[in-house]
C-alpha cells in the first residue's frame, strides 16, 4: 500500500472517532440535570464599586391621625348657673387660683361643640372646679344692646401683644383644673375688686 493510501485510511478513522465523540458529548449534556435557579430567599450578588445597591421593598406605615378633642382635654362642665362667693387668692404655685388669668378651651355659646383657647379670669371655686369669666381682645360695645354685659379690664401679661381686654360678666364658665392650658398672669387686687363688683351686679350675687 502506498503512503497516500495509508494517510487516507488514517484520516477516515480519525473522522469517525471525532463524530462518535461529538455524539457522546451531546448525549451526556441532554441527560445531565440543569442547575436550579437561585430563589428570592438566597442572597444575590453583592454590589461592587460603582454598582448601585438595589432598593429593598418597605411597608408604608400609616400616618398618625390627628387626635380628636375629648372631654378630658376640655373638661368643660358647662355654664355655671348657681351662686358662689367671689374670692381673691392668687398663689404662685402653678395651679389656677381665684384672681388669676389662665388659658383654657372655651366653647362657643351658640355651638358648644366648637370653641377656642381663651384667657379666663378665675373668680371662685366650687367643688374643686374653677369658675371663671372669659376675656377677649375684641370690642363688644354693640353686644350691650343684646343684654350681654362687659367690663373693660385693660391690658395685662396674659396678652403678649399688649392689647386691652374686656371681661364678659353675665356668663360664668365652670371648668375642671385639667382644662387649664397655662397660667397667664395674676390680676392686681384693685382691678379684681372692680370686676368682682361688676360681676355681682350683673349676676345678682
Amino acid at each position: 500500500m502506498s503512503r497516500w493510501s495509508q494517510a487516507q485510511s488514517v484520516g477516515r478513522v480519525l473522522l469517525k472517532l471525532g463524530k462518535a465523540g461529538a455524539k457522546a458529548y451531546e448525549s451526556s449534556q441532554r441527560s445531565s440535570p440543569k442547575p436550579a435557579r437561585p430563589t428570592s430567599s438566597e442572597p444575590g450578588p453583592r454590589p461592587g464599586p460603582g454598582r448601585p445597591t438595589p432598593a429593598r421593598p418597605t411597608s408604608a406605615r400609616p400616618a398618625p391621625s390627628a387626635r380628636q378633642r375629648t372631654a378630658d382635654d376640655t373638661a368643660y362642665r358647662g355654664d355655671f348657673t348657681g351662686r358662689a362667693d367671689i374670692t381673691f387668692a392668687p398663689r404662685a404655685d402653678g395651679d389656677a387660683d381665684p384672681g388669676e388669668v389662665v388659658w383654657a378651651w372655651v366653647p362657643y355659646e351658640d355651638d358648644p361643640s366648637q370653641g377656642k383657647d381663651r384667657p379666663v379670669l378665675v373668680i371662685a371655686m366650687v367643688d374643686r372646679d374653677l369658675l371663671g369669666l372669659m376675656l377677649t381682645s375684641k370690642d363688644h360695645d354693640r353686644d350691650r344692646d343684646d343684654g350681654r354685659r362687659w367690663f373693660d379690664l385693660g391690658t395685662g401679661d396674659w396678652d403678649r401683644q399688649g392689647r386691652p381686654s374686656e371681661v364678659r360678666l353675665d356668663r360664668v364658665l365652670r371648668l375642671a383644673p385639667s382644662a387649664v392650658r397655662r397660667e397667664g398672669a395674676a390680676l392686681d387686687r384693685a382691678r379684681f375688686d372692680q370686676v368682682a363688683a361688676a360681676a355681682r351686679g350683673a349676676l345678682g350675687w
